[in-house]
């Protein structure tokens, strides 16, 4: 029989430092499935679990005060059952702990992560869910990320991708005839609030980006994917299907309201006023930067997307009568 070689004072330091943060996560634990987790003997993690009641908060005089700066454990549990709790956890618990507002952000940031095809596809985020749940200081309000119409999508091309097959769809960009590709699908992201389909399209011979509102009848085929190893463009760097290059002006402090939208730009800048020649999804993306801005940007070319602008809000405006 193989006996464990004791543990020398460095060893017991590490693991003492470990055992509380995980007790305190188990919340109740068997004393064998203890020293099973930390490699060690029954007798061994009960001795561990027995110094942790010397160990404590110093007071103001530098010695402990009052019981309840020691950690503490369930005497009658651990010696009549042999299971462990910690009953009072001194210092761990007085830590900054998130509120229950902020942990709920935090959880639908990670439910929206999750739903990216290939990224969400682990049990990393289901322990990150849990623990942000645990560590708020009140229970968070459940969290749900609303399905929107390109849910599906995902989920299929998630299918797509672990499968290794082509998806075909059809695939509608603004002003122009729908078309059916089949695409090599790559990746899925999501930018300015907007999910994208990157991947290699059988029609076009080249990665292309589709906007995964315009996608429909969205199927999975039999065609093996052949250029899942192709490089794939970054944001704004190569063509996207239907989107249009424009030139914008606007005074030099509205730059910082674009965002992502000038790192793959042109820009020039002369007497406060700068302009910048960049691409955008589609005339209808446009609209929506020059509107929201309220003004602050105007369209110089293409004078199809100015005009497109001018007669969108020109339709708001009429709206109020």
């Amino acid at each position: 029989m193989n006996r464990r070689p004791p543990l020398v004072a460095t060893d017991r330091a590490a693991m003492m430092l470990q055992l509380v943060p995980f007790l305190l996560g188990e919340g109740e634990i068997s004393l064998a499935d203890a020293a099973a987790e930390f490699d060690v003997t029954p007798a061994q993690m009960r001795a561990m679990v027995e110094k942790l009641t010397v160990i404590g908060l110093p007071g103001e005089a530098g010695y402990w005060q009052m019981s309840n700066d020691l950690f503490d454990i369930d005497w009658d549990l651990l010696d009549q059952q042999d299971r462990i709790v910690i009953t009072n956890a001194v210092g761990l618990e007085r830590a900054p702990r998130l509120t229950a507002r902020e942990a709920a952000a935090l959880l639908s940031g990670l439910q929206l992560a999750r739903a990216i095809p290939g990224v969400g596809d682990t049990e990393v985020f289901a322990g990150l869910l849990a623990k942000l749940a645990r560590g708020a200081s009140s229970a968070p309000a459940d969290v749900i990320v609303a399905p929107g119409p390109v849910d599906t999508a995902r989920d299929l091309v998630a299918t797509a991708l672990r499968r290794g097959v082509a998806v075909s769809f059809t695939y509608k960009a603004p002003e122009a005839a729908a078309t059916t590709r089949t695409v090599d699908p790559v990746t899925v992201m999501i930018a300015h609030g907007q999910w994208y389909l990157q991947g290699w399209c059988h029609l076009r011979q080249a990665m292309r980006t589709f906007h995964l509102d315009r996608v429909s009848d969205l199927a999975l085929t039999d065609v093996a994917v052949t250029h899942a190893r192709e490089s794939v463009p970054e944001w704004f760097d190569s063509a996207a299907d239907g989107e249009v290059v424009v030139r914008l002006r606007f005074a030099d402090d509205v730059a910082t309201l674009l965002g992502d939208y000038l790192e793959r730009a042109e820009v020039s800048s002369a007497g406060g006023i700068t302009t910048a020649v960049m691409r955008v999804a589609d005339e209808l993306s446009l609209r929506r930067i020059v509107v929201r801005l309220g003004g602050q940007v105007e369209i110089l070319a293409p004078e199809g997307a100015r005009r497109a602008a001018v007669d969108w809000a020109r339709a708001g405006l009429a709206l109020y009568g």
